[in-house]
């Protein structure tokens, strides 16, 4: 089952973001606490929301997201900040319900865009995003600034 994550799915779904950064090799960048992700997604003007895979009573994966917005389009759009699923879980269609839930939202919203980002070498879910019928976009380059960088920009 899908459903929109509860404050008690908090710890849960914090493991799961450290098993991505894991998987993803960048467990030594994951910071994240239960407190910094109860606050973000259960605050009076949330910014961040979320969604659980839940099987057999326990979560299964996970999607956090947010929204942005297009200027060529002048509606929102939801940014995928990240979608996960636990290893023993997949192959149950729960990543595709997770993200059809979220192209759900954004029909229903009238938002434009369902977007994320995903490593080159992470073949497994550009074949997934692919059969979903999404389009690479490899004509754009991310950027970004954190830490020092972010500091000495701002000045």
């Amino acid at each position: 089952m899908i459903r929109r994550v509860a404050e008690t799915d908090v710890p849960a779904v914090v493991e799961l973001v450290y098993d991505l950064a894991r998987y993803e090799r960048l467990e030594h960048e994951c910071g994240l606490t239960e407190q910094q992700l109860t606050d973000a997604l259960f605050c009076e003007s949330p910014k961040v929301f979320g969604h659980v895979a839940e099987v057999d009573g326990a979560i299964g994966g996970f999607s956090l997201w947010f929204l942005n917005f297009s200027t060529w389009r002048g509606v929102h759009g939801i940014y995928l900040e990240d979608l996960y699923v636990r290893p023993e879980h997949r192959g149950l269609g729960l990543g595709k319900q997770l993200l059809q839930a979220l192209a759900q939202e954004c029909v229903e919203r009238g938002y434009a865009r369902l977007e994320w980002s995903v490593l080159d070498w992470n073949e497994p879910s550009i074949n997934f995003y692919k059969a979903a019928g999404a389009i690479p976009m490899d004509e754009w380059t991310v950027f970004r600034l954190t830490d020092d960088a972010l500091r000495s920009f701002a000045g």
